[in-house]
């Protein structure tokens, strides 16, 4: 027991001070391109709600039964475990290292579809100044420039990437105040009360609003690159949570109260065509760029997230030891190249297919989340909580059952074919397991399996804990409380003896 001890005793990493981390700021302007980059695409929840009464209540609901509940579960389970890895730690911690590899590679899949919208997105604003694109012949060119092109940035540094982000959130955010503005003397509330239940498609609703309010989790991925995460971490998902709420009702309210517009005209890119009946051409103009500027915000986020996922799975040994290894600038290379690959190989399909597709699969890896973290409360009550959501263990369950119930809605509204594709993806994830834990055992591959350090960045142990475990006098140690590898250390240690998963 001794020698546990030991290893649990956490030393400053000087490759730390080589790879800034991330502060506040970037960290929100990151959540904020994780779950929505502005209004672009939000468009399609007035038509698909009939009118814009069902969007402007989707948007000023859903948040409080949604958004509200996975950022709360997202806090304290990141500031729990601030490494890499995000919820597939949480989630191995809870279930064992066979359903923690599951939650990684659904939430990989699901994320790398979702990124694969982006360049679809930002050639859907475009095409409206610029015909060609309507076109495969300069459709597919454009998808893959932009996808190595963007690739390329995320590989240059996660420090350059947040702020970045920044930068991004100011410039494609910037028009839409304008927007608000010019529309002030034309706003008629009345026209906010329109709706046609009879034009209303429920799926597409759903559908739209989910994915436009999820992916509170994803910022997780990035933990071990945050400084002092059981600070900065709620912080920054509050502010996050903020400023995605007000970029969409803003432009919603500016532009359904001020114009006449049917609502089967909001589709994806119509706000480039609400910006010209309000401002005019330049306005449309600056919203097409703003578009192309969030989608490039979205898309490196997305990337940054996924590939961080593969970095620390990686760490845990549940992939092999190349998804670890970092470029000069910090960045994991074989991770993004990965990410990007698929991304590429998911581009051609239209953005109602990967919406209702990536929506299902995130859908399962939520509920897996929300039974890590109920588990969690009631198995490792003791584990050193930085930031604990403020409600006893029964309430706290409470607060999951409604993001819960929607999350089995939106998976029973999908279509047939998405329940086979999903189901395929699922199978997939089943048979790669012990794949990988066979190559492991018989040493086909390179793995490892480290204890993971607390990063050097201002995270500080539970001190009553600290002194009840290990009765350490160093003040300047730090104690790893919630290692993935000291948490699920024994589940994992089946990778190594056992080809069967649990």
């Amino acid at each position: 027991m001794g020698e546990e001890e030991e290893e649990v005793i956490v030393t400053h990493d000087a490759n730390n001070k080589s790879n800034p981390k991330l502060t506040l700021l970037p960290l929100i302007a990151l959540i904020f391109y994780e779950v929505s980059g502005g209004p672009f695409g939000v468009e399609d929840s007035v038509r698909a709600g009939g009118g814009p009464l069902l969007s402007l209540l989707g948007f000023l609901f859903f948040p409080l039964i949604w958004s509200l509940p996975e950022a709360l579960v997202t806090a304290e389970l990141a500031t729990t475990f601030p490494h890499n890895g995000g919820y597939v730690i949480w989630v191995s911690s809870a279930f064992g290292p066979f359903w923690g590899f599951q939650q990684g590679f659904l939430k990989w899949f699901s994320g790398v579809m979702d990124n694969a919208l982006y360049p679809v997105l930002f050639l859907d604003y475009l095409k409206q100044s610029f015909p060609i694109f309507n076109l495969m012949i300069a459709r597919i060119p454009a998808l893959l420039g932009i996808t190595f092109s963007l690739t390329y940035l995320n590989y240059r540094g996660l420090h350059i990437v947040g702020f970045s982000a920044v930068l991004l959130a100011i410039f494609s955010l910037s028009p839409f105040l304008l927007i608000a503005i010019l529309s002030l003397p034309k706003i008629r509330p009345t026209r906010w009360l329109v709706v046609d239940f009879k034009k209303v498609n429920w799926p597409g609703y759903f559908n739209n609003m989910f994915w436009n309010l999820n992916y509170w989790d994803k910022a997780s991925t990035l933990a071990g690159e945050v400084q002092n995460p059981s600070k900065t971490f709620p912080k920054a998902l509050f502010g996050g949570m903020l400023l995605v709420i007000s970029s969409y009702l803003i432009p919603l309210l500016a532009g359904t109260g001020a114009l006449t517009s049917s609502s089967n005209e909001w589709a994806d890119g119509y706000f480039a065509q609400v910006g010209m009946l309000i401002g005019g051409f330049w306005l449309k103009l600056w919203i097409q760029a703003a578009a192309a500027m969030s989608n490039l915000g979205l898309f490196e986020a997305e990337m940054s997230s996924d590939a961080f996922q593969l970095l620390g799975m990686s760490k845990m040994g549940l992939l092999p030891a190349i998804f670890s290894s970092r470029s000069k600038y910090g960045t994991p290379t074989v991770s993004i190249l990965f990410s990007a690959t698929g991304v590429i190989f998911l581009s051609w399909m239209s953005f109602q297919q990967i919406l209702e597709f990536l929506n299902f699969l995130y859908a399962i890896g939520m509920l897996l989340e929300f039974a890590a973290f109920i588990t969690l409360r009631l198995k490792k009550p003791n584990l050193c909580r930085p930031y604990r959501v403020p409600l006893q263990t029964f309430w706290a369950t409470m607060l999951c059952l409604p993001p819960a119930l929607l999350l089995i809605l939106v998976m029973c509204l999908a279509s047939l074919r998405t329940f086979f594709v999903s189901g395929a993806v699922v199978i997939v994830g089943f048979i790669l397991y012990p794949i990988l834990v066979q190559a492991k055992n018989k040493k086909w591959l390179l793995f490892e399996a480290e204890q993971l350090s607390s990063p050097s960045n201002g995270w500080q142990p539970c001190e009553s804990i600290v002194s009840g475990l290990v009765g350490h006098d160093n003040k300047d140690s730090e104690l790893l409380l919630s290692s993935p590898l000291a948490v699920v250390e024994e589940e994992l240690s089946l990778m190594q003896s056992d080809s069967k998963p649990n």
